[in-house]
């Protein structure tokens, strides 16, 4: 499989593997966990808040994966290629990607049932926490699926929101080992696209990847033509992200649909570049693509890229009438949360030795998170083989 482990090439070939940590979820211990399991895994490309703790993390993850790269090769998860991009995603509005919840828990009635708790997909509501004491919303856990504000029987729970504003994005794209940026923007925010682009314009040479991430509506595809227009000429590979059900993938099967229609929708418009899913998939995502014919199999990724299908890439590479690759966000993370739950409970009571709560150190933790990232890798590389 070793072939299969250069990002560029699984992009360029239809295997592409991103794992979503979030746009706006700073729980450093998890990010690191999550980056170190699914690298080990396989995956291609990593996606971080634009915080530099994360990135920080994110690169600490990255450097023990590489020390421990031939121990997961040799129990079959195959991670001999080059490691996974480090990507950061950025915003030019509003968006849910980019908020967090919050409420003053003093104001909760005693007698509340406190259906908020229960639904929070990252478990960052919490009240009278173990450790701390502290009732509200943890806000590094919090990545903005907003599934806590309809359920609130009083409409206490609020979000705020942030942009990404030029001043701070600059340190951010040159922060070293950062190899990509994506940018989350909605159709007729063109202006405040071109505001971030020029932001980040003087650094985009030195990336390897740019992404764009738009939710559908309507006149989504001239606005995709229209951004298409104002970065290009591009040097770097070009990825449409499909953004059809955002942070929904952990809530059953029915919400990659949307992602696979959306997807299916922007590549009928042969835009220059890849289009990569995201926004409610999970483990249904990979066959449903099979049983639409929109997944490459084995022996037509050269035909379909011809000289392109070696490591040196064409930014303008078309991907023709099948998808490049898929991105998992919340259903990745949900996947490995009974791992990461373990390793908080023993944070929480060890506090006096918080090396112990790193997953690299118990080896029994750190297989089996390996093992259930690779269960939902696996179905993009294998059906290359």
């Amino acid at each position: 499989m070793t072939d299969l482990l250069d990002p560029l090439r699984s992009l360029n070939e239809g295997h592409w593997f991103k794992l979503i940590c979030g746009a706006s979820f700073q729980h450093l211990p998890t990010v690191r966990s999550l980056t170190l399991a699914y690298t080990l895994a396989g995956a291609d490309c990593i996606d971080v808040a634009a915080d530099p703790s994360v990135i920080a993390a994110a690169q600490e993850a990255l450097q023990v994966a590489t020390d421990l790269a031939r121990d997961a090769n040799l129990r079959g998860f195959g991670t001999a290629g080059k490691p996974p991009l480090l990507m950061v995603s950025l915003n030019d509005g509003e968006d849910p990607h980019f908020r967090k919840a919050e409420f003053n828990s003093t104001q909760c009635p005693t007698d509340c049932s406190r259906p908020c708790e229960r639904i929070c997909p990252a478990q960052a509501i919490v009240f009278n926490h173990p450790a701390d004491n502290f009732s509200g919303v943890i806000s590094q856990k919090c990545y903005g699926c907003g599934r806590c504000l309809p359920v609130c029987p009083y409409e206490r729970i609020y979000t705020k929101s942030y942009v990404s504003t030029p001043g701070a994005i600059a340190p951010l794209v040159l922060s070293r080992g950062v190899d990509a940026v994506e940018i989350h923007t909605k159709v007729g925010r063109l202006a405040e696209f071109n505001r971030l682009w020029q932001a980040i314009l003087p650094w985009v040479k030195s990336l390897k990847l740019v992404a764009i991430s738009c939710p559908d509506d309507e006149g989504l595809i001239d606005y995709l033509h229209s951004l298409y227009d104002a970065i290009a000429p591009l040097n770097n590979a070009l990825i449409w992200q499909t953004d059809g059900r955002p942070m929904s993938g952990d809530i059953g099967d029915g919400t990659t649909l949307a992602a696979v229609k959306l997807g299916q929708k922007v590549l009928d418009a042969r835009l220059p570049g890849y289009v990569q899913l995201a926004g409610g998939t999970n483990r249904y995502t990979v066959a449903k693509l099979k049983a639409m014919g929109l997944l490459k199999g084995a022996g037509e990724a050269g035909e379909a890229r011809g000289a392109n299908s070696s490591s040196t890439l064409s930014p303008y590479t078309s991907s023709s009438s099948f998808i490049s690759g898929v991105a998992y966000g919340s259903y990745a993370r949900v996947l490995l949360s009974p791992i990461i739950d373990q390793l908080e409970a023993r944070e929480v009571n060890n506090t006096s030795d918080k090396a112990t709560t790193r997953l690299e150190d118990k080896p029994e933790l750190l297989w089996q998170a390996v093992k259930l990232a690779h269960s939902l890798v696996s179905q993009l590389k294998t059906q290359q083989q």
